[in-house]
């Protein structure tokens, strides 16, 4: 087929090192979009309990991130970073901050200043996850399961 033969030549070009890299960032972004359903779900079920927007978001971010650490973990950086799985969560959370002003910050801006998206926060939710992934990926990759360490707890 002549797609296989151009993601084939495509992949020769970047070599062995970008295209693990190209993998890793297209599995990140499907857990990604895996996180991104948590989050919306979370965030209408903390909109339902009387958790507000900013609190319901709070509440779903942490939900999100420990659905994308544990499925990064497994899928996406397999074999990669080292420590107890606990540890790993945490830097995870902590590294992923950056990602999250990114992310929250979008996200607040547009609930605030666009009524549009204060009556359809998904789209704030979704605007917010773009805005962090990049920052996301990069710090996850070098910091959280940085090297090429195998296991990990």
């Amino acid at each position: 087929m002549q797609g296989d033969s151009l993601l084939r030549r495509l992949l020769d070009r970047l070599g062995p090192a970008r295209s693990r890299t190209l993998g890793q960032f297209l599995r990140f972004g499907v857990v990604g979009t895996i996180g991104f359903v948590v989050d919306t779900a979370v965030l209408y079920a903390g909109l339902a309990v009387g958790l507000g927007l900013y609190g319901g978001r709070v509440v779903s971010y942490l939900a999100a991130a420990t659905t994308t650490w544990a499925l990064n973990r497994a899928w996406t950086f397999r074999g990669q970073g080292s420590g107890p799985a606990m540890r790993q969560w945490a830097v995870f959370v902590v590294v992923n901050l950056v990602g999250f002003a990114f992310n929250y910050g979008t996200y607040a801006a547009l609930v605030a200043g666009v009524p549009f998206v204060a009556q359809h926060p998904v789209i704030g939710v979704a605007a917010g996850a773009l805005a962090g992934m990049v920052g996301n990926f990069v710090l996850s990759r070098r910091f959280v399961f940085g090297g090429s360490h195998a296991g990990g707890s």
